[in-house]
């Protein structure tokens, strides 16, 4: 029964979280861990939340903080190693100066990147790559730069590793590794194959124009290949598959492979390796995942959440997986894809088919709006840097194509591989 004080519990507790989630808009000038821990503080003060809840909150998502953290070493690592300077250097090459070829090229490289190494890395590392190759071959660099965006999204479902969303849901979903990446592989390949269908569509008249060449924007032409990186990347990979059957935590296998990735920088340079090392950590985002946790609890405990609960349906039939996406695509694109993935987590726990539905929603989702995740934002951003970002109305012409269709035959793909397994 709602009363007078609940009611008020849950607008305070809703309009702490539109604050935090105004803050991290303005994460370039302030960051948002600035302003998502005193909300948090207050919530606490307020009586709102409990302070033991949300310990035990911090408490869990820990290995996932944790794990992230050394995912970023690894990263930067690869970054400062000169991976994806010879990436470019094969964009270039592959294409062999045709914007349709660099297109599908740079979707298989984004989807890779975004799957073994998340988001973030397709995001940060790649998108400036395959910009610069883009102008290098005299492509249109809108829909290369576009290519990054929806894959370092779309490309985000297929791992436990591929995103934020995935580590936070990862245990609840009660699947290994394999299992994960098992049932998620159809609707990732699905949800890729008919991006890419859709981006041939509509960007034909781009893909057939030529841009002028910018040769300052040239990758590289002696960019070696890492090989001993790229082997490395592998065995970290096959580290997860095999560590996690023994209870080994992720966190723990991501931890070691951080230190060993940096241990041959940081004999030769110790000083300036430490001083990358905790730049690439990035502690104050960190900070701003776990007060994130606490400050949607009196959210997710509370009416509102009452109320969410209800449209969650009992199994994973069709219908079910269907509902479970879109109700996530929506939250993503209203709050953010993070504290959507927060609020849910726990309403779908009881079905590992819905968990995993609630993944398709959270990570294609935000494909329709800037405002869906942070990776969107971050994008935004480094687009500025190198070119005109597009508008947010162009942004959602786009998402508007791609969403509908690629969430849906995701979910199609989700449930025929249900069944299967």
């Amino acid at each position: 029964m709602l009363t007078v004080d609940s009611i008020t519990g849950c607008i305070v507790s809703v309009a702490a979280l539109v604050v935090v989630i105004i803050a991290t808009l303005g994460a370039q000038r302030v960051p948002a861990v600035a302003v998502a821990a005193p909300v948090a503080g207050l919530l606490i003060l307020l009586g709102l939340t409990d302070f033991d809840a949300a310990a035990d909150e911090v408490a869990t998502m820990a290995p996932t903080i944790g794990f992230l953290a050394a995912m970023l070493v690894v990263a930067d690592v690869c970054a400062r190693e000169g991976v994806f300077t010879w990436i470019g250097t094969v964009l270039a090459d592959w294409s062999r100066s045709s914007p349709h070829r660099l297109l599908r090229i740079v979707f298989v490289a984004a989807a890779v990147t975004t799957a073994v190494l998340s988001l973030d890395t397709t995001i940060v590392l790649l998108t400036p790559v395959a910009v610069a190759t883009a102008r290098h071959i005299g492509a249109r660099v809108t829909p290369i730069a576009f290519a990054n965006a929806h894959l370092a999204n779309t490309a985000s479902t297929l791992l436990p590793v591929s995103n934020l969303t995935n580590l936070l849901a990862f245990s609840a979903a009660g699947l290994g590794f394999i299992q994960f990446a098992g049932v998620m592989l159809a609707p990732w390949v699905a949800a890729i194959v008919v991006e890419y269908l859709i981006f041939r569509w509509y960007f034909a008249d781009e893909l057939r124009t030529s841009a002028p060449v910018e040769a300052d924007a040239e990758p590289r032409p002696d960019a070696h290949r890492p090989t001993l990186l790229l082997v490395a990347l592998a065995v970290l990979l096959v580290a997860f598959v095999v560590a996690e059957p023994f209870g080994v935590p992720l966190a723990a296998v991501a931890g070691v492979g951080a230190v060993l990735f940096t241990l041959p920088e940081l004999f030769r340079s110790p000083v300036p390796t430490l001083r990358n090392t905790i730049t690439a950590v990035n502690i104050p985002f960190l900070g701003f995942v776990a007060t994130l946790g606490v400050v949607i609890l009196p959210v997710r405990n509370g009416p509102l959440g009452d109320w969410i609960g209800g449209l969650i349906p009992s199994s994973s039939t069709l219908l079910g997986i269907l509902i479970v996406a879109v109700l996530a695509a929506v939250l993503a694109n209203l709050v953010n894809n993070l504290p959507a993935t927060l609020l849910l987590i726990p309403l779908v726990a009881h079905d590992p088919g819905l968990v995993l539905a609630m993944l398709l929603g959270v990570n294609i989702g935000p494909n329709l709006a800037y405002f869906g995740s942070l990776a969107n934002l971050l994008w935004r951003d480094i687009m500025h840097r190198d070119v005109a970002a597009p508008t947010s109305r162009e942004y959602l012409r786009l998402g508007a194509l791609t969403v509908p269709a690629t969430l849906g035959v995701a979910v199609l793909a989700l449930w025929v591989s249900l069944q299967l397994t």
